[in-house]
């Protein structure tokens, strides 16, 4: 016996969840989608899990090119969330219209306000229902902790992190 997809989602909205920017490609090939779906894995060698979509643009592009960045966003980004979200109707590359955007060693896309950025090559994926589990190894970290507290998701809306005290 399984729980419904409303249970599921209901259930899950309640699992707080940092908010990034999963990118990809270079050019007009560049493409992004926002998740929570991220997580740490092991520290040797350092490895991210991501789980994308499998209908998304980005998802093929990750297997093709066997890797991937992932931004972690600041507490004020949620309008960037929203647009990689696909709000607005914006797709592919136009998505990194907005914000500022370089290139790291891998030539993946790097948001330079993100609270971190984390490049990865692909280790390992497999398909899991409709999404694409994706393993990669940390090839390159940029940290930013003065770009302040990250963006949280839960409850179906964006929140931010408050000091307990």
């Amino acid at each position: 016996m399984t729980i419904s997809k409303e249970m599921f989602r209901s259930s899950m909205s309640l699992f707080p969840g940092a908010v990034t920017l999963i990118t990809v490609g270079e050019g007009d090939e560049r493409r992004g989608l926002t998740a929570t779906a991220v997580c740490s894995l092991t520290d040797e060698p350092p490895s991210l899990l991501i789980c994308v979509n499998r209908k998304v643009d980005a998802c093929d592009v990750i297997s093709r090119e066997a890797k991937f960045s992932v931004q972690l966003l600041a507490e004020s980004e949620n309008d960037l969330a929203m647009r990689f979200a696909g709000a607005g109707g914006t797709h592919g590359a136009e998505k990194f219209d907005v914000g500022h955007w370089t290139q790291d060693a891998l030539g993946l896309p790097v948001l330079e306000t993100a609270v971190a950025s984390l490049s990865c090559t692909v280790t390992s994926e497999s398909d899991n229902g409709s999404h694409r589990v994706f393993i990669g190894r940390i090839d390159e970290a940029r940290l930013r902790p003065e770009a302040g507290n990250a963006l949280v998701y839960a409850k179906s809306r964006f929140h931010r992190i408050e000091e307990a005290g």
